[in-house]
């Protein structure tokens, strides 16, 4: 039974992405943050963001994704005002699996 998924959980296949902050992030971020923080609300109630936030060291922001590839999660990060405006100066975007309940994939 080795590396078997106990009865009951599954693992969701969604993809992490790890944005770094600009060297002038602090002063960049206030201009957008409402515009910012409303999307990753719209992007949550759509069920695309699953976990969204910032390391309070501003070292960068965590956010994992639905999406249904690498460049699909890039893309969306990459559409985000933060991006755009210069408040991320780079992406990480990784495969993660997420722990879920068996139920919570819609197959019960």
């Amino acid at each position: 039974m080795t590396g078997e998924i106990p009865e009951g959980l599954a693992i969701e296949q969604v993809w992490a992405i790890e944005a770094s902050y600009a060297a002038d992030a602090a002063r960049r971020r206030p201009a957008v943050r409402a515009e910012h923080l409303a999307r990753i609300g719209e992007l949550r109630a759509a069920g695309t963001v699953v976990e969204a936030g910032a390391y309070r060291d501003m070292g960068g922001s965590l956010i994992l994704v639905r999406a249904s590839d690498e460049a699909a999660a890039l893309a969306l990060a990459e559409s985000d005002v933060y991006a755009r405006s210069g408040v991320w100066s780079g992406f990480t975007v990784r495969a993660f699996g997420r722990v879920v309940r068996s139920e919570e994939l819609g197959g019960g």
